[in-house]
């Protein structure tokens, strides 16, 4: 489809005239011809910001649920899944030593376990199995403690290190069907 390009009559005629609409059309052919870029594009505001649950289903009454007046039936999520989820939560509400939780919404190890289950995710099963697998990790990796939240405690021990045991944990659970 060719369009024809409408000038003023006072610049149509004159040599500035057509010198302008070659001008434009070389323009016009140097577009149609060039071929979008070979990468992705990559947005450089950063990536967006996912919630800590992205993935799972938000857990949701049903009419029986909401006739009886009670809670949404808990998600059902491996063991794996949820040291993943406890680890997201650390991950976006911040760590803490000492306290299950505080004002600011930190949490702890158990914290951030407790907080999965009561988001929704898991059942008391899933959470003491979880338990489990981590003090497992615990005792392989010659860091005998009595509990988790012992580990948590330790004066020495960084936020970083309960993400690579969480992160452990969940490996191991995986590997062994759980």
């Amino acid at each position: 489809m060719s369009t024809a390009l409408l000038l003023p009559r006072s610049l149509a005629l004159t040599p500035e005239g057509a010198a302008l609409v070659a001008e434009i059309e070389r323009y016009l052919v140097q577009l149609a011809t060039t071929a979008p870029p070979a990468v992705p594009y990559v947005c450089p505001l950063g990536s967006t910001v996912q919630p800590w649950h992205f993935g799972f289903p938000v857990p949701r009454p049903t009419l029986l649920d909401r006739l009886a007046h009670r809670p949404a039936r808990p998600v059902p999520v491996t063991v794996a899944d949820h040291l993943k989820l406890a680890s997201r939560y650390i991950s976006a509400f911040g760590w803490l030593q000492g306290a299950m939780w505080d004002s600011a919404g930190r949490v702890c190890l158990l914290g951030a376990q407790t907080a999965v289950l009561l988001h929704g995710y898991g059942t008391p099963a899933t959470v003491t199995t979880a338990r489990v697998q981590v003090m497992e990790v615990l005792h392989a990796t010659g860091r005998p403690v009595n509990s988790p939240d012992e580990y948590n405690d330790r004066p020495t021990t960084r936020q970083a290190d309960v993400h690579l045991l969480l992160d452990r944990a969940a490996a191991r659970a995986q590997s062994l069907g759980f």
